[in-house]
């Protein structure tokens, strides 16, 4: 019986090491990650802090938008440009899916909720570390952050 559940644990921690990567290939026009989005409909990224007004409301919204990081471990999160001076924090629903690395510098149409999160100290460090950034950056960080999130059900790659 032992060796049964050792076997299944081993089988559901392969399976998980197979999720946390990033996808194969290249982010290519047209591409989709995630749910199926169309470019349709899709909002500049600049009207984001004005949709987000009220500061506790979760905004169901396709927005349009260039990507300036990506986690580089296993593309899991990106940052997007929203204007000169802001950008958003984006994460994919329910960590289902990931994005290709060399997404970077891409625009992309979002379907998902935008919505103000204050991000811990804790929770910044680790995004920086994700990032590679040197560790006089990362304990530089000692304040949280009020910034624009978005939870990503589907991404098309559009230029």
């Amino acid at each position: 019986m032992m060796y049964k559940v050792m076997l299944c644990a081993l089988f559901m921690t392969a399976g998980l090491a197979a999720v946390a990567q990033p996808p194969k290939g290249k982010a290519t026009l047209n591409a989709t990650y995630g749910a199926v989005a169309t470019a349709a409909g899709a909002v500049d990224a600049a009207k984001l802090p004005v949709l987000l007004k009220n500061d506790s409301a979760e905004v169901p919204v396709k927005i349009k938008a260039q990507v300036l990081d990506v986690c580089p471990k296993k593309g899991c999160w990106m940052k997007l440009k929203v204007n000169d001076s802001t950008t958003a924090f984006v994460k994919m629903k329910n960590y289902a899916f990931f994005v290709p690395l060399d997404i970077k510098g891409k625009t992309i149409v979002l379907d998902g909720v935008a919505y103000q999160h204050t991000t811990s100290v804790d929770e910044l460090q680790h995004y920086a570390k994700d990032a590679g950034k040197p560790q006089e950056a990362i304990d530089a960080i000692t304040q949280p952050k009020r910034e624009i999130r978005y939870t990503a059900s589907g991404i098309r790659v559009v230029e």
